[in-house]
């Protein structure tokens, strides 16, 4: 059970200036738990804090600080404190740290780490596109030879391990580096010391290259179930290895980057409160006016069947009710199979198949939704048939036409190598509002006359 953390009662320490109290609780806490409560006190507290934790848990909790938080904490460090927090972070913690500091703070922390190797690999890391695997890998892993015994494995895991990533996996290179297999650390316990390496290692390797997609690195995790993937050069030489947790981070970027687009936002640099109102109004204003531009195309279809809803006014009443369902029709497909894109389950050679599978939906819901309006129109205007028959048919026209829409167009932008999530919700509403608008009009051009003396 997670224990519950009184933040209150630390404030109460810090102005009571009770700090052997407040080392006490803090020693026991979570580093999660230890960034949470940094973000609800002051800069100078943060500081006071900080030098209260012990060296281990300073770094541990530093990683999960606020950037805003890292660089406050590192402007104030002396390069003695700096280089004692680097010392204790992984490779690929610091990599990201980097990443997301001023480059006169960047410039400083590499700068302090002492280590010629360690500066090597982080420079080395940093030049590799942002949207690669090389970019999130770290280079802290546990390599073994196939010549080793279990017994000489587990001396190298015992000599090396602390200072690694993980030791759950262990990854077995040749001379030149070149990945060979990887062995568990579960397969070496269950294994006689004597036996060799190359004997129990598994040599159907799931790998990814330096260059490949980090969401595509992400969606290997997800398909395998691993807790880490070899990541290799182009000769197959192993570089370093993507752990879950830097995984999950993809995933979560991802998903709160599909999030904003799918409400025609251009994703945010930042977290919701860092952003200036400027920066959302920017992010969000330019899709708007291309959706409000775009909608002027339905006001000017309306215009052209003016005389229609002029002879037969209650033609409007029933147009909102039709919009939105065809909107809300869109969006449900589009929904769909963006998701299912994104998990795999859809691919491109799968077009026809998605298609006819919405079209059939379109049927069924299409069938359910005539049925309950036609029923509703008869009740509330008993005399009015023609005007259940006029919605019957533009809703039936309505939802076929939403589904294949909702369908063709995310799978289109992927054809087009651009990201399914732009044809979502509102760019779906707005194009099957125009088509319904078109529909109505036209079917009910076309029925009126013959149930009325009404002629256009």
């Amino acid at each position: 059970m997670e224990k519950e953390i009184d933040f209150e009662r630390i404030k109460e320490l810090l102005e009571s200036k009770s700090f052997g109290e407040i080392k006490k609780i803090l020693v026991d806490m979570n580093p999660a738990d230890i960034s949470q409560l940094f973000e609800e006190i002051s800069e100078d507290e943060c500081l006071i804090l900080f030098r209260l934790l012990p060296k281990e848990l300073a770094a541990e909790s530093f990683v999960y600080f606020d950037s805003d938080i890292q660089e406050k904490l590192i402007n104030d460090f002396s390069d003695k404190n700096l280089r004692e927090i680097l010392d204790e972070l992984f490779l690929d913690d610091t990599v990201d740290i980097i990443e997301e500091m001023p480059a006169n703070v960047a410039t400083r922390i590499l700068n302090n780490c002492t280590d010629p190797a360690k500066r090597r690999e982080i420079n080395e890391i940093l030049r590799y596109p942002e949207d690669t695997a090389g970019s999130i890998m770290t280079v802290e892993y546990v390599r073994l030879k196939k010549t080793m015994t279990v017994k000489e494995a587990f001396d190298t895991i015992r000599s090396t391990g602390l200072d690694k990533e993980t030791v759950y996996t262990c990854y077995v290179t040749d001379a030149n580096r070149h990945l060979e297999g990887i062995v568990s650390v579960r397969t070496l316990l269950l294994s006689p010391y004597e036996a060799k390496i190359k004997d129990i290692m598994e040599t159907n390797i799931i790998y990814v290259t330096t260059t490949e997609d980090k969401e595509e690195v992400a969606k290997q995790f997800n398909k395998y179930d691993l807790l880490a993937i070899p990541v290799v050069d182009k000769e197959t030489r192993l570089v370093g290895i993507v752990t879950f947790d830097d995984a999950i981070d993809v995933m979560e970027e991802e998903v709160s980057e599909d999030f904003a687009k799918m409400a025609a936002i251009t994703p945010p640099e930042d977290s919701y409160f860092k952003e200036s109102v400027f920066k959302h109004a920017k992010n969000r204003i330019l899709w708007l006016l291309i959706l409000m531009v775009s909608s002027t195309i339905t006001g000017i279809i309306i215009t052209n069947y003016q005389e229609a809803f002029q002879n037969v006014p209650v033609l409007i009443a029933f147009l909102p009710m039709l919009m939105d369902t065809g909107g809300n029709c869109g969006a449900q497909s589009s929904t769909m199979i963006i998701r299912g894109m994104a998990l795999d389950e859809i691919k491109l050679k799968d077009f026809f198949k998605a298609l006819f599978k919405e079209m059939r939906i379109g049927l069924l819901i299409s069938a359910a939704l005539i049925a309950v309006n036609t029923i509703r129109v008869l009740i509330f205007n008993y005399n009015e048939f023609y005007m259940s028959l006029i919605l019957g048919i533009t809703l039936f026209c309505t939802v076929i036409i939403a589904k294949m829409l909702g369908c063709c167009l995310p799978m289109l932008a992927k054809l087009l190598k651009l990201d399914p999530a732009i044809m979502a919700s509102p760019l779906i509403t707005t194009i099957v509002d125009c088509c319904t608008v078109i529909i109505y009009f036209s079917v009910a051009v076309a029925i009126l006359p013959i149930f009325t003396n009404l002629t256009f």
